[in-house]
């Protein structure tokens, strides 16, 4: 199943290991070194021209990704559980 994250971009809801509060997991400096690590090397996907509410932080294929989405974090999450497994 496929969870659709933000502007026609959808990721594989078993590669997906958190979904996190843009403003809130920002805090951290752990946090915003390991964003700026996956920036510098490619791993990172803006599917929204807005400011960015959440961040999935997707496990596949032998590499991570990170997405930041327009959405929130309470709808990306919703979205999730309605899905049928």
């Amino acid at each position: 199943m496929y969870l659709h994250i933000g502007n026609n971009k959808n990721v594989k809801l078993s590669d997906i290991v958190g979904i996190f509060d843009t403003d809130s997991a920002t805090i951290s400096k752990n946090t915003k070194n390991y964003l700026s690590g996956c920036e510098r090397r490619g791993e990172t996907v803006n599917v929204t021209s807005e400011l960015p509410k959440s961040f999935v932080l997707v496990s596949g294929k032998g590499k991570n990704t990170v997405y930041f989405s327009q959405l929130a974090v309470k709808t990306l999450c919703q979205r999730a559980e309605e899905l049928p497994c």
